[in-house]
């Protein structure tokens, strides 16, 4: 009696192992990352206490919630392509793209020469209110009712930052190859930007190249 409850034993195990190699690929077909199995556990507990396992009782009677366990712990500890998209790019040291000595002199030699070349271009344009102004490290560039532009350099970030009253507020980095301030986002340069926007409030080109 003992050896044929033994056998039967076997048997059912044997049995429930070829299921488990069968149900390998449907399973990963059903569980990819784009339905994002295991950022859900209501869907991993319906499709496991459903087809899982109405799968596996199907000739054996029983099954063990160990294995239920274990192959929901096999599939749903790979990493997630979404998952790990969703977490974002990984933060960016910009001290180690820029020194603090470099970027200070960069970003105020570029500050001070939009500094004098605004004043110059203040005196050519006929604007109400129009008026340039620098202090604590802010350029302040008035324009009356058509806005006001307000740059100034973010240290930690090795950026100059711009509020525009057109295209609102953008944050520069430094590129080495170009030279220049360029927007990550759109690859904007920050004078070209200027350029543009000044000439299209103000009515009168502008070089700040």
């Amino acid at each position: 009696m003992a050896k044929s409850k033994l056998a039967y034993g076997a048997k059912m195990a044997s049995s429930c192992s070829r299921k488990l190699l069968l149900l390998r690929k449907p399973l990963c077909r059903t569980l990819k990352p784009n339905s994002s199995p295991c950022s859900s556990s209501a869907i991993q507990r319906s499709f496991l206490s459903t087809f899982t396992y109405n799968y596996l009782l199907e000739s054996s009677g029983t099954i063990s919630k160990t294995l239920i366990s274990e192959l929901s712990r096999s599939y749903c500890s790979r990493s997630s392509p979404l998952q790990d998209a969703s977490e974002g790019p990984a933060a960016i040291d910009y001290r180690s793209l820029l020194q603090e000595d470099e970027y200070h002199r960069l970003a105020n030699a570029t500050i001070h020469d939009l500094l004098d070349k605004l004043e110059e271009y203040g005196d050519s344009v006929d604007i109400d209110g129009f008026d340039v102004d620098y202090g604590n490290e802010v350029l302040t560039l008035k324009l009356g009712s058509l806005g006001t532009y307000v740059i100034n350099k973010q240290t930690p970030n090795r950026q100059i930052w711009m509020s525009s009253p057109v295209s609102g507020p953008s944050r520069f980095d430094w590129d080495h190859s170009s030279q220049g301030w360029f927007y990550r986002r759109t690859k904007a340069n920050l004078l070209k930007v200027l350029e543009d926007e000044l000439e299209q409030l103000c009515g009168s080109a502008i070089n700040l190249s």
